[in-house]
């Protein structure tokens, strides 16, 4: 009798062991799950805090910050109506929503309910205290500027990866440190500020502004538009459509327009071919094959110099200056420009071959010498600009304070930078870009509007559409520049740049120069 006592006190012990397990493994695995992995994100996140990203001046781009979340034990709960209902004012859900989420099976004790909630609402969720419905503290990454830079940085996955911009391109180095900028706060603040008032009157399609330190290649400002806010980039992508997130001035190729006609100059100025006072008959047009190459408006302007010809953005003196130097000596030029490769920033960046135009035809040399038919991106226009503003050479643009610096290589001489420099001052003082001009200082710079073709627009069709990319590149104090600021706008509804992009050029460069007290050059 005592061993069938002691066996059968040993089976009850038996099966209250396995049923702890099976409630445990079973009934309550999913809550012990999710409790686990939720205390695993937290030791991670502690252990392996990611980098944090900084402006120039010491404001926070990127940082790292304790949200909560709502989760419910359906199980627990006793009223689903009630629940929902309450739940639902709180939170900004839809009803049936919740009712949805609390109406899984008896054994879910973890239906999440909204991620990263608000103070108001953790302290309403707390003060309603509905049974089977808790709170989650997690750690994750937060954008303090929301739509700022926000192409510029990029944001962290769920799965703790950067992705685009910043963070994606120094995600492993931000697994462990902090990433300082040269981009200097107030200047993005004031570009996106200005980008935003113009996208309003104009109306263009996409807009980009660059500003950077010509001589070291730093990047002070990079704003887009449309932007996003990286804190809900989960809202952006729902419909799949990713391009938003892509930084348009290092991904998106262009055919700049007028904007090219200095890198035309300074190549022909480099090997002898003219000087800013060659002069040439303008007739108007000229004809090449079957083709013809007109100006503007169909102008004529007769005799006319080299200086002349970016005053007054003549198509037809560029080609003049393109034929004084030759196809092969004009591609070795735009190679030397940067043209043929990246820009080396520190992002994700793209690149035309240019395939067209290597073919050699001598209508492609003509077009390319006013910037049509040659292709790239906003960064490897202002590289190409800052060679004509530091003296000749090609720097790496950049946008990480200790960005490991590349040697700067001389591709044009100081005397052809400074003859370039020269011609580009009487564009705005004497040419069509007078608005660009601020009392006191002289400005270097040269408007582009550019047709865009249907097969950039994805038409299969050979010519150019009523579609147009109007631009602005321009440097200051021009003898001894400090600042380059590249304009590029998809589209806006004027005829051309004058009216577009060189407005904003000229708020934001006046605003630099008192923002640094940059003294005049002259009274």
């Amino acid at each position: 009798m005592r061993i069938h006592f002691i066996f059968i006190i040993l089976c009850l012990f038996g099966a209250a062991i396995i049923g702890q397990l099976v409630n445990i493994q079973i009934i309550q695995g999913e809550k012990y799950k999710a409790w686990a992995e939720g205390r695993l994100f937290l030791q991670e996140g502690e252990l392996a805090k990611r980098g944090e990203i900084f402006f120039k001046n010491g404001e926070s781009l990127a940082i790292n910050k304790k949200f909560f979340s709502v989760f419910a034990s359906p199980a627990e709960v006793k009223d689903r109506e009630r629940t929902a209902e309450v739940l639902g004012q709180i939170l900004n859900l839809p009803r049936d929503f919740i009712l949805e989420k609390l109406s899984k099976t008896t054994g879910t004790l973890y239906s999440p309910m909204k991620n990263k909630i608000s103070d108001q609402e953790l302290e309403k969720v707390k003060e309603a205290k509905l049974d089977g419905i808790h709170i989650q503290e997690e750690m994750g990454r937060y954008f303090p500027q929301e739509t700022m830079a926000s192409q510029l940085v990029g944001f962290v996955g769920a799965d703790l990866q950067g992705q685009y911009g910043l963070e994606a391109y120094y995600n492993d180095i931000l697994a462990g440190k902090d990433l300082n900028l040269t981009v200097d706060y107030n200047i993005q603040f004031f570009t996106e500020k200005l980008l935003s008032q113009a996208s309003q009157g104009l109306k263009f399609e996409k807009g980009s502004v660059l500003v950077l330190d010509p001589v070291s290649g730093g990047i002070l400002a990079l704003a887009n538009i449309p932007n996003f806010n990286p804190n809900f980039y989960q809202d952006y992508a729902k419909d799949g459509k990713l391009e938003i997130f892509q930084n348009e001035a290092a991904l998106s190729l262009f055919e700049p327009g007028s904007v090219f006609k200095p890198i035309t100059m300074a190549s022909a100025l480099e090997e002898g071919k003219i000087t800013p006072q060659t002069t040439y008959q303008d007739e108007g047009i000229v004809k090449i094959g079957g083709y013809k190459v007109l100006n503007y408006e169909n102008r004529i302007y007769g005799e006319q110099t080299m200086t002349n010809v970016l005053e007054k953005s003549i198509n037809t003196g560029a080609v003049f200056a393109e034929r004084q130097l030759g196809g092969d000596l004009f591609l070795k030029y735009i190679k030397k420009f940067g043209f043929f490769e990246k820009s080396g920033v520190d992002l994700n960046e793209t690149y035309s071959a240019n395939r067209e135009l290597k073919k050699g035809y001598e209508i492609n040399f003509a077009t390319a010498a006013f910037g049509q038919g040659v292709e790239m991106t906003l960064l490897q226009l202002a590289r190409a600009y800052s060679s004509l503003a530091n003296g000749g050479k090609l720097i790496t643009p950049h946008l990480a304070d200790d960005f490991p610096q590349k040697n700067s290589e001389q591709i044009i001489s100081p005397k052809t930078a400074s003859q370039v420099t020269s011609m580009l001052v009487s564009v705005v003082e004497n040419g069509f870009s007078k608005a660009a001009k601020i009392p006191g200082y002289y400005i270097a710079g040269k408007t582009g509007t550019a047709q865009v073709s249907f097969s950039s627009l994805g038409i299969k069709k050979s010519g150019y559409s009523d579609k147009t990319v109007q631009s602005f590149v321009g440097f200051f104090p021009a003898f001894h520049p400090q600042f380059l600021i590249l304009v590029k706008l998809d589209n806006p509804q004027t005829r051309t740049a004058e009216y577009s992009a060189l407005p904003i050029f000229r708020d934001l460069a006046d605003y630099i120069i008192h923002l640094y007290q940059i003294p005049p050059d002259y009274q």
